[in-house]
């Protein structure tokens, strides 16, 4: 799926197509992002805890250098990556809904128009 979306992207980049660019622009974030990996508990912080003791090379467990902090993200099943999409599309087809009942039809269609963009790519990929 995330392959399929980037080379959409390529060719709506391509031709210059506004509406299709931010609709999958915004799929693929909302994969991206569901790849991340949580954050662990938070370090202490607040009155009396100085903001760099926590990023010091003298506290223990800290690390240092290039790419010291990176960690993979998780890999998403196909099947994962479909429900995201899915949501992306249902996401704006509500929001499309709420536009039209407050009288935005602009932004309504806007929005029907990068469902409908997103709702091609899935049934594509089906």
């Amino acid at each position: 799926m995330r392959s399929t979306l980037r080379d959409a992207l390529s060719t709506a980049l391509k031709a210059r197509d506004r509406v299709a660019i931010a609709a999958l622009r915004s799929a693929l974030a909302a994969i991206d992002n569901a790849g991340a990996v949580p954050l662990p508990p938070s370090a202490p912080s607040g009155p009396g805890v100085a903001p760099d003791s926590v990023t010091s090379e003298h506290v223990a467990g800290t690390t240092a250098g290039a790419g010291s902090t990176e960690v993979d993200r998780r890999q998403l099943t196909a099947a994962e990556e479909r429900t995201i999409v899915e949501n992306e599309v249902r996401e704006r087809r509500e929001a499309a809904a709420e536009y039209q009942r407050g009288g935005r039809h602009e932004h309504a269609d806007r929005l029907h128009a990068e469902a409908e963009v997103i709702q091609h790519h899935l049934s594509a990929t089906s």
